[in-house]
């Protein structure tokens, strides 16, 4: 199975005081580090990531740059990694959605990456923003904060 990530989840994955921090890394280790299991990573996720992880207002203790740099490339190079990358189509959906559900400019972002999923046929995203992604059709959100082994089975 093929799941994008947000950048919800590489943060309470890898900042140890984001909220969500144990539950990421159970659902990292129980429901994603399978056999089989794949995820999707965009760009424009890494690129948020640097910059929220690196924000002194966001945390206490925010990484340095060099060291979000280093977990970014972690990430984009791992094998369960698979890149992916906003085409044509998504662009379109882009478009026919912030325009159909009347989102704003803050929307933008999550309205790609969603649309980057569906044109690319990756029907699941991992996020803990569940509100953020639940208005765009065809896409199932996975909650790290709410998983728990009994949902896994499901």
């Amino acid at each position: 199975m093929v799941r994008a990530v947000d950048t919800t989840f590489l943060v309470q994955l890898e900042v140890r005081e984001a909220a969500g921090h144990e539950k990421a890394r159970m659902f990292l280790d129980n429901a994603i580090l399978a056999p089989g299991n794949l995820l999707a990573l965009t760009p424009q996720v890494l690129e948020e990531f640097i910059h929220v992880v690196t924000d002194p207002r966001r945390f206490e203790k925010p990484l340095e740059m060099g060291e979000a740099l280093d977990k970014a490339d972690t990430w984009w190079r791992a094998a369960e990694v698979r890149h992916l990358f906003p085409d044509s189509h998504a662009v379109m959906l882009l478009m026919e959605w912030m325009r159909g559900l009347r989102l704003g400019r803050m929307r933008i972002h999550d309205t790609l990456l969603a649309a980057t999923c569906i044109s690319a046929g990756i029907p699941e995203i991992v996020t803990s923003d569940r509100q953020g992604f639940e208005p765009f059709r065809g896409l199932v959100v996975c909650d790290p904060l709410t998983w728990t082994a009994e949902t896994n089975r499901a």
